[in-house]
């Protein structure tokens, strides 16, 4: 190699490499030609680095990349980082490029998301010195685009950077005529306005993209489509219609043509679990919870697994099983302290907090939730929050301090209002009720029940409208209205599969049995 490298004939090369371990400026371990030579210290190698001619310099460092390319290829795969640095060095922009970009998508294969994030940056400098062509336009969307993945990961779905890198890529795919290859552009900025809290221009650009891949017949794009529709549907609260997009991901899914979309299909089987609880199929949506999980890991990539987790995490947190929230909440917290990834990180310290004050442990659960929910504002994220403070709130409830909690419920609740996040409402105003009750203030918390009960029938939301239903017949019957509580509670208990058996479902039975005894 270093021959190849030098240019030196045999002779020149051994006398010259004797000359510097005599020096003790190199070290020498094992017998030439297949010894391995080093630098007594880094400073050394600096300095001989840095007394080179800039035009010498960029020779050796072209040699270098062009030495590893022939006598070891491997490299180019295994370390494509390597060529990449030294074609930087060298001054040969495009092809330090190329390299920076296979060693970015290498990282990112390999969920090193951090390393991934550098190299794409090292890519972007490199391609800024070059003229602003179309050619360097497409160089740079593949780029961003590849960028605004990985920093979603790294930064956190609704960070500035993340916003940065979707709005510059989508600029590019427009001047460049909105090339299908790059339809992820749209799903890349939907994910990053729902995470802010603009549900609305999220859904604007899933229509955008599902408008394009139907005209152009783009079964790539429809699959990205139809789950960003669907995952953005679930959050205003539009169940329904959000089931209809997941499931059709599935029904479109192909794992020979589009092997390489394996995550988004995972990623629709969690979103569609969340949906289906809502719609009242608890044991529908804790298989498809379990078999995304299960398929995460199977595909042994670590920021999907976390995602799964994240949002498998949040089902068993609406199930209120305590136990298994435990467990997954430790699962989470575990796959997120392997790579820097602070949204799930933080998801997983909030759960963790949640399920620890209600096993008792109150003052380190409250300490994980409010730090976990700082964590989590800290990466600019404003979706899932009214759930995330609905879990604060009932810690504050635990602890008794009843005013607090109060408080997080509103704060919950101006949110749903501002953003139009509403998958939850129905459950915080049916909570802001009970904590009224508890205070003595009956009919304001009668009006709660009602205006949850109303807003879970909109949404034909089943398990809404049966929490709701449970806590306003139990509220009538301790005012002794038992009949109208039997009706109200009857025929919603009565529509849910027999057999299946949830808290919910207990207690609903508990209170009709109770009322029946008349």
């Amino acid at each position: 190699m270093l021959r190849a490298v030098s240019r030196f004939p045999e002779d020149e090369l051994h006398a010259a490499l004797a000359r510097l371990v005599a020096s003790e400026l190199v070290f020498q371990r094992g017998t030439p030609p297949e010894a391995i030579y080093s630098f007594k210290h880094a400073l050394v190698q600096d300095a001989a680095h840095g007394s080179l001619l800039r035009n010498a310099r960029q020779q050796l460092h072209a040699h270098i990349a062009e030495a590893l390319e022939a006598q070891s290829p491997q490299l180019m795969d295994s370390q494509p980082e390597l060529l990449a640095q030294h074609y930087a060095e060298a001054g040969l922009v495009d092809q330090s490029v190329a390299y920076w970009v296979k060693a970015g998508n290498r990282s990112r294969r390999s969920s090193a998301m951090a390393e991934a994030a550098a190299q794409l940056r090292k890519g972007l400098y490199q391609l800024a010195l070059l003229p602003d062509t179309r050619e360097r336009q497409r160089h740079e969307l593949e780029l961003r685009s590849a960028l605004g993945e990985v920093l979603h990961a790294v930064m956190g779905q609704a960070a500035p950077e993340t916003g940065q890198a979707v709005a510059r890529a989508r600029e590019l795919w427009e001047q460049l005529g909105s090339p299908s290859e790059f339809l992820s552009v749209l799903f890349r900025q939907s994910r990053f306005h729902m995470y802010g809290g603009e549900t609305h221009v999220a859904l604007r650009l899933d229509e955008e993209m599902l408008r394009l891949s139907h005209q152009r017949e783009d079964s790539v794009g429809l699959v990205r489509g139809h789950l960003s529709f669907g995952r953005n549907l679930l959050c205003v609260g539009r169940f329904a219609s959000s089931r209809t997009h997941l499931e059709e991901v599935l029904a479109l899914y192909d794992p020979i043509s589009h092997q390489l979309l394996s995550g988004l299909q995972t990623t629709s089987q969690g979103f569609l679990a969340i949906v289906l609880f809502c719609l009242g199929f608890p044991d529908q949506a804790l298989a498809q919870s379990n078999a995304a999980i299960a398929e995460a890991r199977r595909l042994a990539q670590l920021t999907l697994l976390a995602s799964g987790l994240g949002i498998g995490t949040r089902l068993l947190s609406l199930f209120e099983d305590h136990a298994a929230l435990d467990e997954r909440a430790d699962q989470l917290v575990a796959a997120t302290n392997e790579q820097s990834f602070p949204f799930w990180r933080a998801l997983g310290t909030i759960y963790s907090g949640s399920v620890k004050v209600k096993n008792g442990y109150v003052t380190k659960g409250m300490s994980l939730l409010r730090s976990g929910l700082a964590a989590y504002r800290a990466t600019g994220a404003e979706a899932w929050m009214p759930h995330n403070l609905a879990l604060l709130a009932a810690a504050y409830e635990i602890a008794g301090q009843i005013d607090e909690a109060a408080t997080q419920l509103d704060d919950a609740l101006q949110i749903v209002d501002r953003t139009g996040e509403r998958w939850f409402a129905a459950e915080l105003h049916r909570r802001k009720g009970g904590l009224l009750l508890r205070q003595g203030q009956s009919e304001a918390a009668e009006e709660l029940y009602c205006k949850a009960l109303t807003i879970a029938r909109e949404q034909e939301a089943k398990l809404w409208e049966l929490r709701a239903a449970v806590s306003l017949a139990r509220l009538w019957c301790d005012q002794g209205r038992r009949a109208a509580a039997r009706d109200l509670l009857s025929p919603v208990y009565g529509w849910f599969t027999e057999g299946f058996d949830t808290s919910d479902l207990r207690e609903a039975k508990a209170l009709l049995d109770e009322l029946g005894s008349d």
